[in-house]
């Protein structure tokens, strides 16, 4: 993937956000979703594709023969160990959505970049940790974080 993007251009920015996209829509795939083609599990695959459309949006896309749910953003819990994944992809991702398929195949799609073409592509949405995390404010604004341990104050 990061050879043919950056064959064609595409900024290195947008391609680590596409290949993070990626790696999150085939770890759900595996996880979520049955195998292409009512394969026994294990036995089976799942389908990736990634082009730049002619109006020079960075579309991914992977296809997996549905699951017992649909994919959709979660909010774990602090503790959780996963369930994040879907929120990753809406940070970094200008659009996603599920589109139903033959045979029960369910693909999510996802447009990475809406113009890969465009010199700012991947800059105009600040870095990754600005993206996914939120901005921490203080509940009390006139205190310094060393006098929320003052015993004396």
């Amino acid at each position: 993937m990061r050879a043919q993007l950056r064959g064609g251009g595409v900024a290195e920015s947008v391609i680590d956000d596409a290949v993070l996209i990626l790696s999150e829509l085939l770890s759900n795939a595996c996880k979520h979703g049955r195998p292409l083609l009512g394969a026994p599990a294990g036995h089976g695959s799942v389908r990736a594709a990634w082009r730049v459309d002619e109006r020079g949006r960075l579309i991914v896309e992977v296809t997996d023969g549905g699951g017992p749910t649909r994919p959709a953003a979660a909010t774990p819990s602090l503790t959780a160990h996963g369930g994040r994944g879907l929120g990753i992809v809406t940070a970094l991702a200008d659009d996603w959505g599920v589109r139903d398929g033959v045979r029960g195949e369910v693909t999510v799609w996802v447009v990475v970049d809406e113009d890969v073409h465009d010199p700012d592509a991947g800059c105009r949405r600040g870095g990754f940790a600005t993206r996914v995390t939120p901005a921490v404010t203080s509940l009390v604004p006139e205190a310094e974080l060393l006098d929320a341990f003052d015993e004396s104050g």
